[in-house]
């Protein structure tokens, strides 16, 4: 029998929004493994699964999550952190990976399946899905995310304010994700393009510190990484406008 590997999408950080089919996934797998970063602090992928599984099947992986300049480091420990994992389901029959948000959407994961694909030859991967913080975001703020025929395009703003920008300058609901650092270069874009009326911004969704807040507030100092901002579609001609 080949040995499984699970990508578990744990949302955004309300424990309650994990799914009924990933909390049995977590519960199924022989072991938990969870992303964490070098300082060693509890991540919130762990800080969700640890409200369903004990913390004893729980293994942290490091992940260079937040390395962005150093190619070579952080290629690095990926090769680490897939051999260990590696190590893990060659032990095991069903290995669960914990990830915040969804597993395919700007995941770890998705790098994590690529590694494991070439160490360990033949075994299954599958994914559980998870909500995503724009799903949460809109739900507490309000912010509906799409009618009729608009698109909704989603921007990580590591890309670049000029990705952005392009996004905000057509029809649909953006929503920009992983842009703490540029909050100047995010509302700057929102005031040149006229998107900031409307617009809303979140972070630590769903646990103690959560903010929301009007983007037209946003005085343009740093914010938390994993911030998230929804700029809905220009929307005129009432009800169903959009149709």
């Amino acid at each position: 029998m080949s040995s499984r590997l699970i990508g578990v999408g744990v949302g955004p950080g309300d424990p309650e929004l994990v799914t009924v089919k990933g909390v049995n996934a977590l519960r199924e797998a022989d072991v938990v493994v969870v992303p964490v970063m070098d300082t060693g602090e509890r991540g919130r992928a762990e800080a969700t699964v640890v409200h369903y599984v004990p913390e004893e099947k729980v293994v942290r992986v490091v992940f260079a999550l937040n390395e962005r300049s150093d190619r070579g480091r952080r290629e690095a420990a990926w090769d680490a952190a897939g051999a260990r994992v590696a190590e893990l389901l060659r032990a095991h029959d069903a290995v669960a990976f914990a990830t915040i948000g969804d597993p395919n959407v700007y995941s770890t994961f998705t790098y994590l399946a690529q590694t494991i694909a070439e160490l360990v030859p033949g075994t299954v991967v599958r994914t559980v899905p998870g909500i995503t913080a724009m799903q949460d975001l809109a739900a507490r703020s309000g912010a509906v995310l799409t009618e009729g025929t608009e698109p909704l395009t989603l921007v990580p703003v590591t890309a670049g304010a000029i990705v952005l920008k392009e996004a905000l300058a057509g029809p649909g609901t953006v929503v920009a994700y992983k842009f703490g650092r540029q909050a100047h270069e995010v509302a700057e874009a929102l005031r040149e393009t006229g998107r900031i009326e409307g617009a809303v911004w979140g972070s630590s969704l769903g646990l103690a510190e959560e903010s929301i807040r009007p983007a037209a507030d946003l005085d343009g100092a740093p914010l938390p990484y994993l911030s998230t901002l929804i700029a809905p579609a220009r929307r005129e001609g009432g009800r169903g406008g959009k149709l």
